[in-house]
């Protein structure tokens, strides 16, 4: 190391550089990359941290992994290699961070902090630290968290203060909160969570880094609410949103705001708790549309809405938690499959040449072809499994998103409502009440269910269509029977499959007719195959393809799903008929299914 010279760019210092990496303006940062790379190879070299943090913050991965190459390429021009080896190995532990590959990170961030300690860089060391204790955070090894971050600490309170300072106290603050607050010394912990935060609010003053003095108001509000101070809880999130406001792209604000809906729910104001995690959910989709900060969000919500009482808000909540959780992981997980996927495929056929270039050349390029065809063959077959999977794939979400219409349970809840105003008796209302929540545990619990018994969709059944017979009085009656040879608690059918054919028989077939409505409901064994049957006397299918289609396509739909993944699954031979009653009136839908025991499905599954 003390053989170089020349290792240093004096165009700019490290505290400019650190303003600029928070700058969110990229004509200025660029304007400063372009003269610090024209200015002499060590200015470059320090370019392409601005650049590669500018890429790394707006999540720009192809061109931070450019800038990443090409800062290693730009090392290697100068006699520096050692000092700015550091450089490369942070940078990519951040890409390999936010491509959320930790076994890659890791072999990175420990040779960076293996290159601070060398140095004797402090600041450096600090840098590594902080992807250090993030890595092991997200593969859920906490316990190895405290020896680094009190070697942080030791750190950050020896260092000159300058306009990180802030940034490094408050993450202080934030891992000793988030780490420790269960622990016996809690009260402790959450002191020096406060020293850290204010000290890091007065830097941040001192600098005007709204965002610092936001993260710092946002621990203050913490250890608040930790200490049961909710009131004094309420008064610094509204601190922190304040500042929070001036940045100018606050992405933090939906977190916040979720902050001061709980703060509000623990003080028993169920109002107001609902008002700002409603409030919460705005911002959150205008700033982090579909990303994880976002999912995590929506979960906490519908826990927030269920103890606030409002259990439609809570199950809107739950869904789009559901949703963004499918589309996030899935990506995720797309991504790294065909990724590793590549490096399998290089990694082999590399191997296979270098064996191959030693053989004569006819069996080379037997070999080779050989070679191909066998990975043409493997190609093909893999392109076929997948066609397969993705379309099951498909499938599932589709029936997810296809549980029971939501507009039933506003409208029963509706119902509910009327019925308890019209003075009916607590008994009645609480049954009924037991009968909505027993559908919507079921309707929920179904994602997670693929089968259910007979008997189990019979109570079902018999508590939604009482609801609806609630909801409609006088307007049809039903009848659920099976023969006595089946065992109704042993035999499974797929979950959910049978009501929105009774929804449509309900919603649509007696919509408009001037005479009593009757469903009748059928379980029969017929060749060793369970036989279902819905039939209802009402107004039939449509005339048009249209109505015929607003009527019964969604259950049509949901039916072909669960039966293509049944027959998919266990190689059996489900269908569905849906006719008109001629010369009678009304629909009758005729299921066939396999007759599966539970006791051998367990086995299976």
């Amino acid at each position: 190391m003390s053989a170089q010279t020349n290792c240093n760019c004096n165009e700019i210092n490290q505290q400019q550089l650190d303003q600029f990496i928070d700058e969110d303006d990229s004509i200025t940062i660029f304007q400063m990359v372009n003269q610090l790379k024209k200015s002499d190879p060590t200015c470059a070299i320090r370019a392409y941290d601005l650049e590669i943090d500018y890429f790394h913050n707006h999540k720009k991965l192809s061109e931070m992994l450019a800038s990443i190459q090409a800062q290693e390429k730009q090392i290697k021009k100068v006699n520096c290699q050692v000092k700015y080896a550091f450089n490369v190995n942070l940078n990519y532990s951040k890409y390999y961070r936010i491509k959320e590959d930790y076994e890659k990170m890791s072999s990175f961030v420990f040779k960076a902090l293996a290159d601070a300690e060398l140095q004797k860089d402090k600041k450096n060391e600090l840098k590594a630290i902080f992807l250090i204790v993030h890595l092991f955070t997200r593969q859920d090894q906490h316990e190895k968290n405290w020896a680094y971050i009190k070697r942080a600490e030791n750190i950050i309170l020896n260092s000159e203060q300058d306009y990180t300072t802030a940034t490094n106290y408050n993450w202080l603050a934030f891992e000793f909160e988030t780490t420790f607050t269960n622990d016996s010394t809690r009260f402790k912990i959450l002191d020096s969570v406060l020293q850290y935060a204010s000290i890091a609010k007065t830097l941040a003053v001192r600098y005007k880094n709204n965002e610092q003095i936001t993260k710092s108001f946002r621990a203050f509000e913490a250890v608040s609410c930790h200490k049961g101070n909710l009131n004094q809880a309420l008064i610094y999130i509204d601190s922190a949103l304040y500042y929070a406001k001036k940045i100018k792209k606050p992405t933090n604000l939906g977190s916040l705001y979720f902050a001061k809906a709980w703060d509000y729910l623990e003080l028993n104001n169920s109002k107001e708790a609902i008002r700002w995690q409603d409030t919460s959910f705005f911002y959150a989709e205008k700033y982090e549309h579909g990303t994880p900060g976002v999912m995590n969000l929506y979960y906490g919500g519908s826990r927030l809405y269920e103890r606030a009482g409002n259990l439609t808000k809570a199950f809107d909540a739950f869904r789009n938690y559901e949703h963004i959780k499918d589309s996030v992981y899935k990506i995720k997980r797309a991504q790294k499959i065909n990724e590793l996927e590549l490096q399998y495929q290089k990694a082999k056929n590399e191997k296979t040449i270098l064996e191959l270039a030693q053989e004569k050349r006819i069996y080379l390029l037997l070999a080779i072809a050989g070679l191909l065809a066998l990975i043409t063959l493997i190609f093909f077959i893999r392109q076929l499994s997948l066609k397969s999977k993705h379309t099951i794939l498909e499938t599932e979400q589709r029936l997810n998103r296809a549980r029971m219409n939501p507009h039933f349970f506003f409208n029963a809840l509706s119902s509910l409502q009327t019925f308890a105003l019209q003075g009916n008796d607590g008994k009645s209302i609480a049954v009924n009440l037991s009968k909505f929540s027993h559908i919507m545990r079921e309707t929920l619990e179904s994602t997670y269910k693929e089968y259910v018994s007979i008997e189990e969709e019979t109570v079902f059944l018999n508590k939604y269509l009482e609801l609806q017979k609630m909801r409609f009085p006088q307007k049809f009656s039903y009848q659920i029977e099976s023969v006595a040879t089946i065992e109704i608690d042993e035999i499974l059918i797929p979950s959910m499959v049978l009501q929105p054919f009774v929804e449509n028989s309900i919603e649509h077939g007696f919509t408009g007719i001037d005479y009593s409505g009757d469903i009748k409901i059928n379980f029969t064994v017929i060749d060793k195959e369970l036989s279902i049957t819905i039939a209802d006397n009402g107004k039939g299918l449509g005339n048009t393809e249209k109505e015929s289609n607003n009527h019964i396509s969604r259950a049509s739909q949901i039916i072909k799903d669960r039966i293509y993944l049944l027959n998919k699954k266990l190689k059996t031979n489900a269908r569905f008929s849906i006719v008109n009653n001629h010369p009678h009136k009304g629909v009758t839908v005729s299921i066939i299914l396999p007759l599966l025991n539970k006791h051998e499905m367990n086995l299976k599954m």
